[in-house]
């Protein structure tokens, strides 16, 4: 039987009082089956940090990891899982019993099982705007389900578009259209991705990987145009119960 007792998990990140994870662990903790668990936020205002850290707190079991240090974390890790590995982002480390940090990525299942309700056979190509992170596993878990994907960014480079060439054809090639930059989260709720926004139709998903608010201008204004839309939600609890068993296995 798993011990459950005295054992401290945490979110690392920059700027992360609005922080899903804290919240969410710690309501989970809050169940007496789960007694003697922590969870709290390590926010750092950069990665070099994270050495002491680490040395300063020599009970932590697990961390998630979240913007911006998900790719800037791994040169402090001792080992990678295959997926994290292939995927270059870390979301999750393990601290495990003989002492090292081993980083995996939780977030391309958390993605990809959030997203494959909502396909149908016309969902064939994806747009995926940004290139951080958060980006790669979408991307990973796009390759899974055999969905090819072009990345948006705001400066063209090999195999990245920018955003003045999205036009109707794009529109008409692309039918799920993903949002993985930060572009509409609180408290700046009025921004929005620079998209031709009237060529979303009935055929297209909108998702976005911002959970706060729950309704981002972007989703908003893909909804108008009868696209279906899903947040970060469904993500972020499929990624955090994932990022548990691997702390507990």
């Amino acid at each position: 039987m798993i011990d459950i007792l005295r054992r401290r998990f945490g979110l690392l990140g920059r700027n992360i009082s609005y922080s899903f994870s804290k919240g969410y662990f710690t309501e989970k903790f809050s169940d007496e089956i789960f007694a003697g668990n922590s969870y709290e936020n390590f926010d750092i205002s950069e990665i070099n940090y994270f050495t002491e850290l680490v040395k300063n707190n020599p009970d932590l079991k697990g961390l998630n990891v979240t913007i911006p240090y998900k790719e800037q974390v791994i040169p402090f890790l001792d080992k990678l899982s295959k997926k994290a590995a292939l995927i270059g982002a870390v979301n999750t480390i393990k601290f495990t019993k003989s002492g090292k940090l081993k980083g995996y990525n939780t977030d391309y299942y958390g993605f990809k099982k959030s997203l494959e309700p909502l396909l149908k056979p016309h969902h064939k190509k994806a747009l995926i705007l940004g290139t951080g992170g958060a980006s790669k596993g979408v991307a990973f878990a796009l390759d899974e389900l055999g969905i090819p994907y072009t990345f948006v960014s705001r400066e063209a480079k090999e195999n990245i578009i920018d955003y003045n060439l999205i036009n109707a054809t794009t529109f008409d090639n692309y039918k799920i259209i993903i949002n993985c930059t930060p572009v509409g989260t609180s408290p700046n709720t009025e921004a929005c991705p620079d998209l031709p926004y009237e060529f979303f139709t009935d055929k297209h998903i909108a998702y976005d990987l911002i959970y706060n608010p729950a309704e981002t201008q972007f989703l908003k204004n893909a909804k108008e145009k009868g696209a279906v839309i899903q947040n970060g939600y469904d993500m972020l609890i499929f990624q955090a119960e994932k990022a548990w068993k691997i702390w507990n296995k």
